[in-house]
């Protein structure tokens, strides 16, 4: 048997609906596989360039369009074990995979006859195309003078360049923080020193101390450790270690250090929009978003700062005034302080204690009634299955059904922390949703989080945000699940940055509704509803801190275009400059020290340079949109399919803006959020007093 007859890659799928063997593939299949996908792409795109007919849209965009699926393919699964599922042989082979696909990519974005042929049919777009048609052209022409299409030879080197050190370089930074994450721990001694610190997270760091041989409490930085330590600890010199610990990641002068790997990135990336003929990265990055210009940005973020910032304060003093009155002593509140306080401050105030819900919020519950949510509002229905393949123990597989019984999806789902899996939470398709040839092809989709896992015969008790967690990735996956479009690279969630995030947002609403969590959250041992107590105080507390917050959301907006609105190259202080900026828009005064810089993987590695502001935005969006489900209820089932038809299915096939005024019925307004989040009097009723800038 040949080496291509034993691998999986070259072999038709046996699975459940054409899923990854995940149980045939090793590491070994990957760079034969990857090899043989360059070659093929590479052949597919010579022969668009030899035709000998007169470039058009079928012989050129299109055929463009479905080159690649092989390498895709693998490229895919290779992508999501890099950040699912990873360790040292996988860190060697990405080092070597990444410029190689590089070098294979520019090879086709810069290739001159292949962007000739391509520029003929853009120019021509008006002579018989449909608008989808034209859409992928102006997509398209577009990518392709985005990657320097238009530059002369010597430049097209230099772009080369730019583009392998950077692939190299954001590798590097994702794996430093990763390995600094891990080599971290905290060992607790003394039993007097887990005062306050819940029940769940005292046994998973006893959990976490055997698995290290050793007999104390030991805590981690992954979130369900550092989250709850930093909440609950009533010893303040341990809240402080660990906080230090975290915020300083990638500044320790160790040989994980990030920062002049920080200084490289945005150096390059600013050397990378100039050659393209732009000012600044941030003013390259425009170009593909709602926002349009670098001025957009700063004044809706400027709006934001002058909206919420006077109540941030507000709200930071009643935090330290509170820590004084409770401590019955002066406390200078330190960064380290703010979440241990304001939880016991919401206690007071609104009868809370975080962890009074997770008894009623069971994984399992939980996934029950995030499924019948999508249910109601879309008619969908998701059966497991546990014949589809997949790459851990703790991964999930089930099928995606219409209201009819037609096949949509298959969603994975990947709950816990390991060492293997970076830290956070986020979704990505393990193949895309397209309709060409009368086949629709249908989406693989993940969601990957890092929630409490079990423990010591409790089943993964949740909190409140990790269900809103939930939420928000299980948004994009219905955005993928639904897509419904002619071409793949027009699929959802593939639409413009600051729209991307609105089909997440708008799903966490539900966090907080009463009819929503009486549908799953019964006591798991005991088996009673979740008290309406409960469930009116967490509705009550919703803009509890939401200022501060919302802050703390401007102030990454702003560091993110703080190093990308640069027209010239920096040549500072990383922490120094990270903290200015911080400085600004915090009412804290900076720990020595700290940086977010050097472990802000989603502007640094991510795909959020200059693009962290779409956040907010797109928190704009959904408020604006939810009210639609407010108002004519929340499991509507024709505002559901309305959302899922007008925005949902759509992907990128049209403008945002222009799916969004189809649902709403008018331009966004920052109106609804302001009104939502007590910001501003509800007296006011005009949405056209704060229209969002869109160019």
């Amino acid at each position: 048997m040949s080496n291509k007859e034993k691998n999986p890659f070259f072999k038709t799928r046996k699975t459940p609906r054409e899923t990854v063997p995940f149980d045939q593939i090793k590491l070994s299949h990957f760079k034969p596989a990857i090899l043989e996908g360059i070659k093929r792409q590479n052949a597919e795109i010579e022969s668009i360039i030899g035709n000998s007919k007169k470039p058009d849209f079928n012989n050129t965009i299109l055929a463009l369009e479905r080159s690649g699926e092989f390498l895709d393919s693998v490229v895919t699964v290779f992508k999501n074990l890099h950040s699912s599922h990873t360790n040292n042989n996988v860190e060697l082979l990405a080092e070597q995979f990444i410029p190689m696909l590089d070098t294979h990519y520019n090879s086709i974005f810069q290739n001159s006859a292949l962007f000739e042929k391509v520029k003929e049919v853009y120019e021509g777009k008006h002579l018989n195309m449909y608008r989808s048609e034209k859409k992928l052209a102006d997509q398209i022409y577009l990518d392709f003078t985005l990657a320097g299409a238009a530059l002369d030879y010597n430049d097209k080197i230099k772009y080369k360049n730019i583009s392998e050190k950077l692939s190299m370089l954001m590798l590097h930074f994702s794996r430093n923080k990763l390995n600094e994450t891990n080599k971290y721990f905290l060992e607790v001694t003394d039993k007097k020193d887990l005062e306050g610190i819940p029940e769940n997270v005292v046994n998973e760091a006893i959990t976490e101390s055997l698995k290290r041989g050793s007999n104390g409490w030991t805590f981690t930085l992954r979130a369900p450790s550092y989250v709850p330590f930093l909440t609950y600890c009533k010893n303040r010199e341990l809240r402080k270690q660990i906080y230090l610990a975290y915020n300083t990641l990638g500044a320790n002068d160790n040989e994980f250090d990030n920062r002049d790997i920080v200084k490289k990135i945005v150096n390059l990336r600013l050397e990378k929009a100039k050659l393209l003929g732009f000012s600044s990265y941030a003013e390259y990055k425009m170009v593909k978003r709602m926002a349009k210009t670098t001025e957009n940005v700063m004044n809706f973020l400027s709006i934001l700062k002058q909206s919420y910032l006077p109540n941030a304060h507000k709200e930071y003093d009643q935090v330290a005034v509170f820590a004084s009155g409770y401590e019955k002593t002066k406390v200078l509140l330190q960064p380290w302080d703010y979440l241990y306080y304001c939880e016991l401050l919401k206690k007071e105030q609104y009868s809370i204690d975080t962890e009074e819900f997770r008894p009623y919020l069971e994984l399992d519950r939980v996934i029950d009634g995030v499924f019948n949510l999508a249910n109601s509002l879309f008619g969908i229905k998701f059966k497991e299955n546990n014949k589809i393949p997949v790459y851990h123990p703790d991964i999930r597989a089930y099928e995606v059904f219409d209201h009819d019984g037609a096949y949509l999806a298959v969603l994975y789902t990947d709950f816990f922390p390991r060492e293997s899996k970076r830290a956070g939470a986020w979704m990505s398709n393990l193949k895309k949703q397209w309709n060409l040839d009368g086949e629709n092809s249908r989406p693989h989709v993940s969601i990957t989080m890092n929630f409490t896992k079990p423990s010591k015969g409790k089943p993964s008790l949740l909190t409140i945000n990790e269900v809103e967690t939930f939420l928000h990735e299980f948004g994009h996956a219905l955005h993928s699940i639904f897509s419904d479009v002619v071409y793949k690279s027009q699929s959802s969630p593939d639409v413009l940055w600051d729209f991307v995030e609105l089909p997440s947002q708008i799903m966490e609403y539900w966090v907080t509704e009463k009819k929503f969590l009486n549908t799953f959250a019964v006591h798991y041992q005991r088996g009673e509803l979740i008290p309406d107590r409960l469930v009116d105080n967490l509705k009550k507390a919703r803009n509890f801190q939401v200022a501060y917050n919302c802050m703390r959301q401007v102030t990454f907006g702003l560091l993110d275009m703080a190093w990308y609105a640069r027209t010239e190259p920096f040549v500072g202080d990383v922490v120094m400059y990270d903290n200015s900026i911080r400085n600004s828009v915090t009412p804290f005064n900076i720990a020595p020290g700290t940086c977010l810089s050097s472990q802000f993987s989603h502007i640094m590695s991510g795909g959020y340079a200059a693009g962290y502001y779409s956040y907010k935005w797109a928190e704009v969006l959904s408020a604006d949109a939810f009210c639609i489900f407010e108002r004519d209820g929340l499991f509507n089932r024709q505002t559901g399919e309305a959302f899922r038809n007008k925005i949902l299915s759509k992907g990128s096939s049209r403008e945002p803006i222009s799916l969004f005024r189809d649902f709403r019925g008018s331009m966004p307004s920052i109106t609804p959020l302001l009104f939502r989040n007590g910001i501003e009097s509800k007296k006011n009723k005009s949405r056209n007093k704060n229209r969002l800038t869109l160019g």
